[in-house]
């Protein structure tokens, strides 16, 4: 979007111009009461606001999140991860389809991998979920990972809140799952859980410690056809080698459980441990403590990021970077001294 001082040529897009001028207009008050009352159109509408690179429109952003907050921190945060092809999508929308059966409202916020040469996205969660897309107690949001940790959208954490703001209480986290960090997932929910596969060859491959030791639980997904075997073999193989790890703070013992998301089988279970997880660790307060970490994680986190945003909008960064960049690339200058004096130029 153009600068607010730079002239728009009106006749390239007369629909964008017009766009763009309504949401620099944007009533955040008016905003929020609708959101609040569970209208999806504005929950849409301000989830676009808060992903807005425009500095108005995060004003406004952060505006619209003091008055959300009050209404939120009343849902279950589900983070769910597996390599791709480990059939997430499938699993989400069988579960979300059976919470909803169970009166409950359901927002999944999933988050699609952004391409590193074309900074593309298929953002495609809405036709692979098509079902639970059309269910009107639900509410998908597929948004497009960028340069985030672990493929999480950065504005994700400000996502939920709006969620939960508007009614949603079951909130469910999608990860890319290909390989990145997933601390930064496990970093805004309450639950994590794994979805693994059996029979190709998955099963060793899982097993490191950095995952295991953050999921909850673990469901080994596909348990349907000739593959009910294998998935049990590998439910035995993971549940050994979760009694290698060390207690987990939570003082909950992770569980390992087969299902079919296809078929729906197992889907209840998945839940059933949810919900036991949540009023095993709200009994000794370990729930509400683990939010309270998280909060002051992700004031950390934006503080870092906000640093790094300004950083690189300071107009003499701006201007000398590429410079220094080209020395750098050429030998002329270390990559250390150049970043000091880049830091230098942004504090003077």
């Amino acid at each position: 979007m153009s600068d607010k001082n730079t002239p728009i040529n009106k006749s390239i897009n007369p629909a964008f111009y017009k766009k763009s001028k309504k949401q620099g207009a944007i009533d955040v008050s008016q905003l929020a009461q609708r959101l609040i009352t569970g209208n999806i159109t504005a929950l849409s509408q301000g989830i676009t606001l808060i992903e807005s690179s425009v500095q108005e429109h995060q004003v406004k952003a952060q505006q619209l999140i003091e008055l959300c907050l009050p209404h939120a921190n009343k849902s279950v945060r589900l983070g769910i991860t597996g390599v791709p092809g480990v059939g997430k999508s499938t699993f989400i929308e069988s579960l979300g389809n059976y919470l909803t059966d169970q009166g409950k409202k359901v927002a999944v916020l999933a988050v699609d991998p952004t391409s590193s040469v074309s900074h593309g996205s298929i953002l495609g969660d809405k036709t692979r979920m098509y079902e639970l897309s059309q269910n009107p107690n639900a509410f998908i949001r597929p948004s497009a990972s960028g340069d985030s940790l672990g493929g999480v959208a950065r504005k994700t954490r400000e996502a939920i809140i709006l969620c939960e703001a508007a009614g949603f209480d079951t909130i469910i986290i999608e990860t890319v799952g290909v390989g990145q960090s997933e601390t930064v997932v496990h970093s805004m929910v309450d639950f994590f859980l794994l979805l693994k596969l059996a029979g190709a060859g998955d099963e060793l491959q899982g097993i490191k410690r950095g995952i295991i030791e953050m999921a909850d639980t673990i469901v080994i997904n596909k348990a349907d056809g000739g593959n009910e075997k294998a998935a049990r073999l590998a439910r035995s193989a993971f549940a050994k080698a979760l009694h290698l790890f060390p207690p987990k703070p939570s003082n909950w013992s992770p569980k390992v459980i087969t299902c079919s998301a296809l078929e729906h089988s197992g889907i209840s279970d998945s839940w059933d441990l949810v919900s036991d997880y949540c009023n095993h660790t709200k009994a000794f307060g370990y729930f509400a403590k683990k939010r309270a970490e998280q909060n002051k994680f992700w004031l950390l986190q934006t503080i870092e990021n906000t640093l790094k945003d300004t950083f690189y909008n300071n107009k003499d960064v701006k201007s000398t970077l590429p410079e220094i960049l080209e020395k750098v690339a050429r030998g002329e200058v270390s990559p250390f001294k150049a970043a000091k004096s880049l830091i230098a130029t942004a504090d003077s």
